[in-house]
């Protein structure tokens, strides 16, 4: 079969219009159908007791009742022509015609017809049966007879006398009287007249609540129907909990309806859906990309939760109607980490390649004055190697770093600032016997503290170019404190600068003169300025430390002195462990 001959499916949105338009047709006709049987019935009621009233007035009658009782001691049943012009038959005429009744029908003590609206029914038996109120009980009936349906009573005829009555006497007949049900119908008829219009606007009101709420649907679902809906939860629930991006999705009336658990990790925070995005305990950073004049800008960066961040925003549409924003978070401490440790193992292998080619000129000089006979100057110059080394150290004094790591990091940054054009040195109160056990963070503390420092050195006013370096282990139980000291040679702060802005997010001092050294994570010149102090302090913090400033230097030098504590950083080695590094850093 042809596609386009296929039957499409009714959207969702027309079929719950077409159930509540049945579901509200159903209520109305059996609301109608309910209320006009319970008016029928009340009207057959009034029919009955009006019937019943009217036979007792006729059967008390005395007149009716000497008349049966003389029918009744009669031997048989006058002849119907006699029961014609009979005094029973024009008073129950004059009753019927009076009344409006179907008919009044008298009877006697056997259900023999004396009275009825047809002559020739004269002097039959009564079509219903008569025996209740032969025996003395009236009763109301919705029967059909000879006349059609009709609802009616049936009341006993008591002989006259004294002591008569409904409790005494002798039943010498009964009176049965019948109002015609057409006009219990017409009745109905016109008590149901105002309930249809009422059905009838209760159904039109029905209608246009239905196309409302149709309409509602579809503005609350975008138009979606149920199938893709399920399918774009799921797609959700499996995006934003499978991704490593924290994704905070802000709707258009400014509240957070969607915190990943990447965004709770990154942010350090519970999760926030359903909270206001200006009370959302987030970083005023972010809150500004998602200011109502925003337009969609480059990615920022921001130290939050003691990581580095990356943050974006867009607008979310759907069909040209606003959603709101989503904003996109990235870490980058992790990269930055390995950005650094990447920049290290380069500068050494760089400065490797440069001492394996001095070692190799070494040698040539070496097997030059063997070859030439010169044995004592060549004895000399192998004496004069063996006290430096055949190969240079970038940074003195790197024993006193007894961990392998940060004497490899150490010399990195010192090969660093030496293409620079500064020297970094190791004071002589650096001591380190334990191994560090947390290498990322002091990598990123020591790290900034030292590119700090370098560039401060290199846009001081001072000729001589120098960052010191002072490295002490204080050993406890649950692991060493690490106490970092960094001073350099630069021109300091700017006179009047509050020490404690330094470590704002975003601030930086770079390229100016007589400044500190800009705040920028690993030396970087844009784009990342303003959050390696930051992220520092908060590292420190993090582990019960901190970062601070100890002196803001002067003009013209000593630069800024900065110092860092991380607590539970290192661990202590052993005797032998420390001799043998001591060994391993003399060789």
């Amino acid at each position: 079969m042809p596609r386009s001959a296929r039957t499409q499916p009714l959207r969702f949105s027309t079929q719950t219009l077409l159930l509540q338009l049945g579901v509200v047709l159903l209520v109305v006709l059996l609301s109608a159908a309910v209320h006009a049987w319970l008016t029928y019935d009340r009207v057959g009621r009034e029919a009955e007791n009006q019937a019943l009233t009217l036979a007792r007035a006729v059967a008390a009658d005395p007149a009716v009742q000497a008349n049966v009782l003389a029918i009744s001691e009669g031997v048989g049943t006058p002849p119907p022509a006699v029961l014609r012009a009979g005094p029973l038959m024009a008073a129950a005429e004059a009753v019927r015609t009076r009344t409006g009744a179907l008919f009044v029908v008298i009877t006697d003590e056997t259900g023999l017809r004396l009275a009825h609206p047809d002559p020739d029914r004269l002097g039959e038996k009564v079509s219903t049966d008569p025996s209740e109120a032969l025996a003395g009980q009236e009763v109301t009936t919705r029967n059909t007879g000879t006349l059609g349906p009709s609802a009616g009573a049936k009341v006993p005829v008591y002989a006259p006398g004294p002591g008569t009555g409904t409790s005494a006497g002798t039943v010498v007949g009964e009176v049965s009287v019948g109002y015609s049900m057409e006009s219990v119908g017409q009745s109905v008829a016109r008590d149901v007249g105002p309930v249809g219009l009422t059905a009838a606007g209760a159904l039109l009101a029905g209608v246009l609540a239905s196309f409302l709420l149709r309409r509602r649907l579809q503005r609350l679902t975008l138009g979606l129907e149920p199938e893709e809906i399920s399918t774009l939860v799921h797609d959700q629930v499996a995006v934003l909990q499978g991704v490593d991006d924290g994704v905070i999705g802000v709707s258009a009336d400014g509240r957070i309806s969607v915190f990943n658990a990447a965004a709770q990790r990154l942010l350090e925070q519970p999760d926030l859906s359903g909270t206001p995005w200006a009370d959302a305990p987030v970083p005023g950073q972010l809150k500004a990309l998602t200011r109502p004049d925003a337009v969609e800008a480059d990615a920022i960066e921001l130290v939050a939760g003691g990581s580095v961040l990356v943050a974006s925003a867009r607008k979310a549409l759907h069909r040209s109607e606003d959603l709101g924003w989503v904003v996109m978070l990235r870490d980058r401490t992790e990269l930055q980490h390995l950005t650094r440790q990447l920049d290290a193992v380069g500068t050494m292998s760089t400065a490797l390649r440069a001492q394996r080619h001095e070692f190799a000129n070494q040698l040539h000089t070496i097997a030059g004055l063997m070859s030439i006979g010169q044995h004592q100057q060549a004895r000399d110059y192998l004496a004069g190697l063996a006290a430096t080394g055949p190969l240079k150290f970038p940074v003195d004094q790197a024993e006193l770093l007894q961990d392998p790591y940060l004497q490899a990091f150490v010399g990195a940054k010192g090969v660093e600032a030496d293409e620079r054009g500064v020297t970094l040195r190791i004071g002589p109160e650096t001591l380190v016997r334990g191994q560090v056990i947390e290498p990322q963070d002091v990598t990123t503390v020591l790290g900034n503290l030292i590119d700090n420092a370098v560039n401060a050195a290199v846009a001081g006013s001072s000729p001589d170019r120098w960052v010191e370096l002072e490295v002490l282990d204080e050993p406890h139980d649950d692991g060493g404190t690490l106490h970092i000291v960094v001073a350099d040679s630069g021109d300091g702060l700017a006179p009047g600068t509050d020490p404690e802005v330094v470590f704002a997010e975003g601030f930086t001092t770079a390229g100016g003169p007589g400044m500190a050294a800009p705040a920028a994570a690993g030396g970087r010149t844009s784009g990342g300025q303003g959050l390696g102090l930051a992220l520092a302090r908060k590292l420190a913090r993090r582990r019960g430390g901190d970062v601070r400033l100890l002196e803001p230097g002067t003009p013209g030098g000593p630069g800024a002195v900065f110092m860092a504590s991380l607590p539970r950083t290192t661990a202590g080695t052993t005797a032998g462990t420390t001799d043998l590094a001591g060994k391993d850093n003399n060789a």
